[in-house]
């Protein structure tokens, strides 16, 4: 469906559920225009392991370009007064990519007890603080951080029970547990049918003291979506050399995937101060069990990383001065299986290079916020991003690792 007659039929629902309940319509776009500050994220391949080769289809790795970041358009409404939903979908979204359906969000939420309710349907699945709590519009840098990219910014499909306790004058909190379909870390982004019978446990403790400060802690667990019918294909482990795991060892890692992850909160009227920290297992996000030939793209089963990323904001009227650092790192434990790093090449033109996925990003940038009082309405925002020199490997006549740095100027509106 194209893109005008998707904004029709939301207008469409919109006014004909209107006359019978209580709908809810928002809107949020963000246009982007990115400059980068060298040539190398258009000209070079990716490094070795390949973890943060640049998407084609992300703009904010040309070397410049206009383009439509978000095309946000949320339908809500309550049926009863126990009975909501609310459907979110982006017509600026490709349907031709897969994991980057228009539909977002479309759920339904029943509320048992003041206390006590269950949601089911397409939502992203509680992992960390930014992609889970900070809704698109409150987002104060150019994008969620890498953490919450690789974790939390994605959807799948489930059912979640939500517990509410406290007062929100002292200690108050929520303690979230859902099942998931478990396909959320692979490249369909949640979004496919089911293939296995396997699903993924997720759990979430939201807590907070008055209104300054939130805090809280993460987990989910699954393994490969890849139903095992007797003709699994393991995967191609030459690359691996003689320590590779056999077959049959493959198969019985499955794929396992987990986060772990904790933050921390404080915000007033004058300053935002954000931490997050997250560990896990990579399992299924790089897979090794499959049923094509799709090469391996991790260097050991058990494979774990780690990220955190800290920011802070200052808020003065209509202007705000922000800065995050961001780290991930791919292979934390430096694990793997070939005789010696296969991110430090010892011939050819990358001899000498480190290549290990340790990545980063510090940002500095500048708000400019049409209305105060409501500044997820509209905003401008400014970045530049200086990023680590291992996401790509050199091209001929260069030597050593290269990246790229980029200047990015947001527009978003929204009502």
């Amino acid at each position: 469906m194209k893109m005008h007659g998707l904004i029709g039929l939301a207008a469409l629902l919109a006014g004909g559920l209107a006359q019978a309940q209580d709908v809810k319509v928002n809107v949020l776009l963000e246009a982007w225009y990115t400059q980068m500050l060298d040539s190398n994220l258009r000209l070079n391949g990716p490094a070795v392991g390949g973890y943060m080769a640049a998407p084609s289809n992300d703009s904010v790795f040309k070397e410049n370009q206009f383009s439509i970041r978000r095309c946000e358009i949320t339908l809500g409404g309550k049926l009863t007064d126990q009975l909501t939903w609310n459907v979110m979908f982006d017509p600026n979204l490709s349907t031709s990519q897969v994991g980057n359906n228009v539909l977002q969000d479309a759920w339904v939420n029943y509320q048992f007890t003041p206390q006590l309710s269950v949601r089911g349907g397409q939502f992203k699945p509680m992992q960390t603080w930014e992609a889970a709590v900070v809704a698109p519009s409150g987002i104060m840098f150019y994008n969620r951080s890498m953490v919450a990219r690789l974790v939390g910014d994605r959807r799948d499909r489930g059912v979640v029970a939500v517990y509410a306790f406290g007062a929100a004058q002292g200690l108050y909190g929520k303690m979230n547990l859902g099942v998931f379909n478990g396909t959320a870390d692979d490249g369909s982004g949640g979004k496919n049918p089911d293939s296995s019978p396997q699903k993924d446990l997720a759990s979430r403790l939201e807590l907070g003291y008055g209104s300054d400060h939130k805090f809280g802690a993460y987990y989910r667990v699954g393994s490969s979506e890849v139903k095992d019918n007797g003709t699994l294909v393991a995967g191609t482990t030459t690359g691996w050399g003689p320590n590779a795991p056999t077959a049959a060892e493959i198969r019985a890692n499955n794929d396992k995937c987990s986060n772990l992850g904790a933050y921390y909160v404080y915000e007033t009227s004058r300053w935002q101060a954000a931490v997050e920290v997250i560990t896990g297992t990579l399992g299924r996000r790089y897979p090794t069990v499959f049923s094509s030939a799709t090469p391996v793209k991790r260097e050991h089963l058990d494979q774990k990383f780690l990220g955190y990323t800290f920011s802070g904001v200052y808020k003065m009227s209509h202007h705000q001065l922000t800065a995050r650092y961001d780290f991930l790192n791919y292979n934390q434990g430096n694990d793997w299986y070939t005789p010696t790093s296969p991110y430090l090449p010892t011939t050819g033109v990358n001899a000498g290079s480190d290549f290990s996925p340790k990545f980063t990003e510090a940002i500095l940038g500048y708000n400019y916020v049409f209305n105060p009082a409501k500044f997820s309405q509209g905003k401008v925002k400014l970045n530049y991003i200086h990023r680590s020199k291992n996401i790509l490997a050199p091209r001929l006549g260069q030597t050593g690792e290269q990246g790229g740095d980029s200047l990015l100027l947001s527009l978003q509106v929204g009502y």
